[in-house]
């Protein structure tokens, strides 16, 4: 129990990582932060007893440093849910496909990059999609943390979906 996740947010809610029960309890008891949602579960020590803290909110602003997601082949496989952006399958091998080619001046970005299968890959060549007259599934644009910090942490428990903006 006391190595259960506990979601940890900034002061203004913003989510900032998750740690276990125990660094929860010991924030909430040092005064450094607060409990937000709490389970029917109780701790109980020699002299008290307190709820199980689902998430716990900083009494001061925390400053962290801005989140920036890398662009690298991983990243793109995540956002793009391991599915080829023009024909939805999940086949495999998954190569990386520049919408504008490099070669008509298409740069490493996340709205030029897509996931695509080998046989689309290889239909649309080097041509943009318009001229291989394919569509793109969803228009590819760069990730917030918050989409990553949700694929790496889940949702735990349904009470953290309000704080992950996922309802």
């Amino acid at each position: 129990m006391i190595n259960k996740s506990v979601l940890l947010l900034n002061q203004n809610y913003e989510p900032l990582s998750v740690c276990n029960v125990k660094k929860a309890v010991i924030l909430i008891y040092l005064g450094k932060a607060e409990p937000i949602e709490e389970d029917s579960i109780r701790l109980h020590s020699v002299n008290s007893s307190m709820p199980l803290p689902l998430v716990v909110r900083l009494v001061r602003y925390a400053h962290s440093p801005k989140k920036r997601v890398i662009l690298n082949r991983k990243n793109l496989l995540i956002r793009d849910n391991y599915t080829c952006q023009y024909c939805g399958r999940r086949a495999h091998p998954l190569t990386i496909d520049h919408l504008v080619p490099r070669q008509m001046g298409g740069k490493d970005t996340w709205e030029n990059l897509v996931v695509a299968c080998l046989p689309c890959n290889n239909r649309k060549a080097n041509r943009t999609p318009e001229q291989a007259g394919m569509k793109l599934l969803s228009r590819p644009r760069r990730p917030n943390h918050y989409f990553f910090f949700i694929h790496f942490f889940g949702s735990k428990h349904e009470r953290w979906k309000p704080y992950l903006f996922m309802d």
